[in-house]
């Protein structure tokens, strides 16, 4: 069985970086793919663009989504990848420093499956993250369905 991988879409570096040190301190080795943008996000979830020639997409076991991004928001990427057969039951976190609650209340009704606000302190952000790893990537069950590639959108 193939390990399990994490689809982070952030496009601040320091929030990568962070999150990146968040997941070695808690000792979750899995593989971190990242996309900067949610158009770069969509292409690795669809398989398009720069993506399409790896092979068929990896389905990762959930994507840390963040809310505000260029290109296409996380909430443009959340819409997209919701209304698609093939993706639509990928668990999807929105991790966000975001304390709207439109942007809370949108997120759960475009089928965000939590919403995580990302703390300043850096040990209560690596005490966030490692509770999202344990949880998403052993404790949670997901689908066969979603071993089924996307179809084009």
């Amino acid at each position: 069985m193939a390990e399990k991988i994490i689809l982070l879409v952030e496009d601040n570096a320091d929030d990568i970086e962070l999150t990146l040190r968040a997941l070695e301190l808690s000792k979750i080795t899995n593989e971190v793919a990242i996309a900067r943008d949610g158009e770069e996000a969509l292409n690795f979830l669809f398989g398009r663009g720069p993506f399409s020639e790896k092979g068929p997409p990896q389905t990762p076991a959930v994507v840390l989504l963040d809310l505000k991004m260029p290109k296409v928001d996380g909430l443009g990427v959340l819409r997209q990848v919701r209304a698609n057969p093939a993706t639509r039951l990928i668990p999807i976190v929105m991790l966000t420093s975001s304390r709207e609650e439109r942007d809370l209340i949108q997120s759960y009704s475009l089928g965000a499956n939590s919403y995580v606000r990302k703390p300043v302190d850096f040990n209560e952000f690596v005490s966030v993250i490692q509770q999202l790893g344990l949880y998403w990537l052993l404790t949670n069950e997901t689908p066969p369905e979603m071993a089924v590639p996307p179809t084009d959108t």
